[in-house]
């Protein structure tokens, strides 16, 4: 099949195109970043590739930009089969892929490609059109969904934070161009969503709010 492959570590990349290419995959183009790939994709020469490897942490900012290409990549009108090679899980954008019902998508650690056999089955099930996600990835996706948090609205999640910076619910109205009104609305609705009892004295409610919040962002900063 022919392959697309973007990794700036270049000694990585020589060895997997390598690899690819000992057991009869043409590898059409290399790429150290995910624009120039993106730019060139339907110039190249037969077309778009049958599949793109891919790894997260690319330049310019080396944050996310594999995984925003690859996302760009499954969203075309005729969408290109991706493998994401990473060390580590993003896992913000991971659930936006690993959510979709059409196949064709693949989420490996770095780690796991040391397997030969386990990285050449990869490329072959996704580039069929089939998923392939490494055990570890959906162990942290399921993790970041049993958060309370992920039952707030986006506006909920903008107000909760602003609880955890200590703010009053008249600085968060100003701050968000909210009534008083609206604010209480949503304070109500996210006790209620992180099942905080009624009961409770109000402030020890945003206490603990504010305490998932943190936690929530802490456990999104730390995890691999």
């Amino acid at each position: 099949m022919r392959i697309s492959f973007v990794e700036d570590h270049r000694l990585l990349r020589a060895g997997l195109v390598r690899l690819l290419g000992d057991v009869g995959h043409e590898v059409i183009s290399e790429h150290d970043d995910a624009t120039e790939l993106c730019a060139e994709l339907d110039e190249l020469d037969g077309g778009p590739p049958d599949l793109v490897v891919t790894d997260v942490r690319l330049p310019p900012t080396h944050t996310n930009e594999g995984i925003r290409a690859a996302l760009a990549l499954r969203r075309r009108e005729h969408p290109i089969p991706v493998l994401v090679l990473s060390q580590y899980v993003e896992r913000r954008h991971a659930v936006d892929l690993v959510g979709g019902d059409d196949g064709g998508f693949g989420y490996l650690l770095k780690d796991r490609i040391g397997d030969v056999d386990v990285f050449l089955d990869a490329v072959d099930e996704v580039a069929a059109g089939g998923t392939v996600i490494d055990p570890h990835v959906v162990r942290q996706l399921l993790r970041r969904r049993s958060s309370p948090i992920e039952r707030l609205t986006p506006r909920e999640r903008d107000v909760l934070e602003l609880i955890a910076q200590g703010r009053s619910n008249r600085a968060i109205g100003a701050e968000l161009v909210l009534s008083a009104k609206a604010v209480e609305k949503h304070v109500g609705n996210i006790f209620m969503r992180l099942d905080l009892p009624p009961e409770a004295v109000e402030h020890h409610r945003r206490v603990r709010a504010a305490v998932l919040w943190l936690d929530a962002a802490r456990t999104e900063q730390l995890a691999p």
